[in-house]
């Protein structure tokens, strides 16, 4: 029989030689033709890199979807929209019940929703809409959502409009404008969007910008929404800054995701920014900081040990 040192020595090589266990971990993207499925690419490329073993299976999504895809164990990870998981926490429509396993990784880029109106329409508050035609995003969307709840902040609803139109493609509710069947096209993207550029270049259009009363209720009942700044020149003759209702898009994980995995994640995203920025310009120049910015969404413990040990938080 051979002496204890040489088995223990073969059994050392053979543990070493071993293949890794591969973790298997699913991420929900976003639809075909949207930036969320190249950016989950370049995630799943630099996460695999730098935790060994890991393996990424990517399926398409939505930000709502992939709230409760992660709560309801279908996914592990996820892109949202900040101002959607924070309804899923409180349980709000569309979701039918709170979420509670939902974890926030990281902010990534924001988002902005605007408001875009025919210059001659005379539209410069959310009470201007009160008898006037619009067009926004399917029901549930997060731009539809939100146009529905600043008519309710300013008392009126969609039935206090001529019409109103919701439209999946930003083309048809361009054409919409174009046409001038509606004065009104409100939807959530990133700046400059190009419908918005789109539609800049047919007719004279203007952004309206959020009022200071609408945003601190919006915030209130909400904290996953707050002021953004399209800045002065983003689109044809926009000779000003407009402050504009704003969210994030970001990572959200199931709360039950190793923290060891979700640390290693989120370095791996502080130091490939570049990475990321080259498939979603608007992350260029994203720090930790900014990654950590609470948004009423319970921090998982491992993005928490990363931002901790950067002093960010």
């Amino acid at each position: 029989m051979p002496p204890l040192r040489t088995l223990v020595a073969t059994a050392a090589v053979a543990l070493l030689s071993a293949p890794v266990a591969a973790q298997q971990v699913t991420m929900m993207t976003g639809p075909q033709g949207g930036s969320w499925v190249p950016l989950g690419g370049a995630l799943k490329g630099m996460w695999e890199q730098a935790i060994r073993g890991l393996a990424i299976q990517q399926q398409p999504g939505a930000g709502v979807a992939n709230v409760r895809g992660v709560d309801e164990g279908k996914a592990q990870i996820g892109f949202a929209n900040s101002s959607s998981t924070v309804d899923g926490l409180a349980g709000r429509a569309p979701f039918p019940k709170k979420v509670t396993k939902v974890c926030q990784v990281a902010n990534l880029y924001p988002q902005y929703f605007q408001v875009v109106t025919a210059a001659d329409a005379k539209v410069n508050t959310f009470a201007d809409f009160k008898g006037k035609a619009l067009v926004t995003q399917p029901k549930g969307n997060t731009a539809e959502t939100l146009t529905a709840m600043v008519l309710e902040l300013n008392g009126l609803n969609y039935q206090s409009l001529a019409k109103a139109n919701f439209q999946a493609a930003y083309t048809d509710a361009v054409s919409m404008m174009k046409d001038g069947h509606v004065q009104i096209f409100t939807l959530g993207t990133t700046a400059p969007a190009s419908a918005v550029m789109d539609l800049a270049s047919a007719r004279d259009v203007k952004l309206m910008p959020v009022d200071d009363k609408t945003m601190a209720a919006l915030s209130k009942v909400n904290p996953g929404y707050h002021k953004l700044i399209i800045k002065a020149g983003t689109y044809p003759k926009q000779d000003h800054d407009v402050p504009v209702i704003g969210y994030s898009t970001h990572v959200v994980a199931s709360c039950d995701l190793p923290e060891d995995m979700v640390y290693k994640m989120t370095k791996a995203m502080a130091e490939h920014v570049d990475a990321m920025a080259a498939v979603v310009k608007p992350i260029t120049g994203l720090t930790p900081k900014d990654m950590a910015v609470d948004i009423g969404v319970p921090l998982h413990k491992g993005a928490a040990k990363y931002y901790k040990e950067k002093g960010v938080i």
